[in-house]
């Protein structure tokens, strides 16, 4: 069954403000690594706050393939067993369709002893390396053919002394799972540290791995014979809720979202201030007041300011396109430099069809003067953040947009038309 129906596109009458309350869903970018980890173990595993999105029923679809018991339970609540796993060379079709599938290799490696992976799909924003995970396993004592594929063998994998050679967030979920089955201690160094991964250093220790130094860059894992299962609630996608923000301050309409966690927000709201955005904390809810009037604010002597990303806690990557969108209404000037990724801007030109003032420089930078006055337009998403950035500009363009392939949206936020709906914007899902 599809996590969502996938109609071609969506109609939106813009320039209307939006107003509500709305609910953070579950981490994306932490659900998929923690689905792939219900591997490690034989024993049922509940996960609630399951986002209901394409990327989410791949990486389901791709766990029964491998034999997994995959049930939902209920609206964002699923029961994975994988006690009769009976496959451990991953579905090329279904790897082809999103990036996460190559976290499936350091569990079935772990417990299995062996893996057969394709390269992963995925969004094309650029070259993104899978050496990380290679090199994590190979000096884990795996043995790795590839030949358009990627073959993995191990005995049992033995503990080591790893420094990655980059903040892989991947990179370093994959060596974090195959260690907590691993002989012996495990020390990761320069490990990614962002919320998502920390959710799933949270999961695995609720599943009985023994990790010590989450939320920083250097990991201990003590390997454990076995693990048992477990019960756990995916935390919330702060990614999403930066975006609803974004959206809120864009549109000049007043929006509470809920079941958020702040401290998740502590690289993005320094950013989103330089923005302009302005935003009060109630607990777990964030409220964007409506009317904001966004200015951005220069570096000192009045020079153009510069947002950049980065490995956690800088700047998320994820966030770079919902930057470019807000700064297309923000009074000012600002340079936009996205280090992560050479084809995430080149959505911009969308933007610009729509009346955006922006510069591109080169593949990794921007210069967005605002603010703009945008008029609906048609356009087609190219992946799933420049698609959402792309959705927050034409709900506060005058007119009409459509945009096609809103497939690449649905693959990250969950049944986005019909929540944005209940905050009283004009979205209709349509065939073309």
């Amino acid at each position: 069954m599809a996590a969502v129906p996938a109609p071609d596109a969506f109609v939106i009458e813009g320039a209307r403000p939006l107003n509500g309350r709305i609910r953070a869903a579950g981490n994306k970018n932490g659900a998929l690594p923690i689905l792939a980890a219900c591997l490690l173990t034989e024993d049922e595993v509940v996960l609630h706050n399951l986002p209901r999105i394409l990327d989410v029923q791949t990486m389901l679809d791709l766990l029964a393939d491998t034999g997994a018991d995959v049930e939902w339970i209920g609206g964002n609540d699923v029961r994975i067993r994988a006690a009769s796993v009976s496959k451990t060379e991953l579905d090329e079709e279904l790897c082809r369709r999103i990036r996460a599938s190559v976290l499936l290799a350091g569990p079935l490696l772990a417990r299995f002893g062996n893996a057969i992976v394709p390269p992963p799909g995925g969004d094309v924003i650029g070259r993104r390396r899978v050496d990380t995970h290679i090199h994590a396993f190979q000096q884990l004592g795996a043995e790795i053919e590839s030949n358009r594929r990627f073959t993995m063998r191990a005995e049992r994998l033995v503990g080591a002394e790893i420094f990655l050679d980059e903040a892989s967030v991947t990179g370093t979920e994959n060596a974090v799972m195959a260690a907590t089955l691993a002989a012996g201690e495990t020390v990761l160094g320069n490990a990614a540290c962002e919320p998502h991964v920390q959710d799933l250093c949270r999961f695995l220790m609720a599943l009985g791995a023994e990790i010590e130094g989450i939320g920083t860059n250097v990991l201990r894992v003590h390997g454990v014979d076995r693990l048992h299962g477990t019960e756990y609630t995916i935390g919330p996608d702060h990614i999403e809720v930066a975006s609803f923000i974004g959206l809120g301050a864009i549109t000049e309409g007043e929006i509470v979202i809920e079941d958020c966690r702040p401290e998740d927000l502590v690289a993005i709201m320094p950013v989103f201030r330089r923005l302009g955005i302005r935003t009060e904390v109630d607990g777990t809810s964030i409220r964007v007041p409506d009317g904001q009037e966004l200015v951005i604010e220069d570096d000192i002597g009045g020079a153009i300011p510069k947002i950049d990303d980065g490995p956690w806690p800088a700047f998320p990557a994820d966030l770079t396109s919902i930057a470019v969108a807000v700064a297309t209404q923000a009074r000012g000037t600002v340079m936009i430099f996205e280090k992560m990724f050479e084809n995430r801007l080149f959505f911009v030109d969308k933007l610009v069809g729509l009346g955006a003032r922006i510069i591109l420089c080169d593949p990794h930078r921007v210069v967005v003067t605002g603010p703009s006055r945008l008029y609906g337009e048609r356009m087609s998403s190219p992946d799933i953040r420049a698609g959402m950035a792309m959705l927050l500009a034409a709900l506060c363009a005058q007119g009409t947009s459509t945009i096609g392939n809103v497939r690449e949206i649905d693959r990250g936020y969950e049944r986005i038309d019909e929540r944005l709906r209940a905050l009283g914007a004009s979205i209709e899902r349509v065939e073309t």
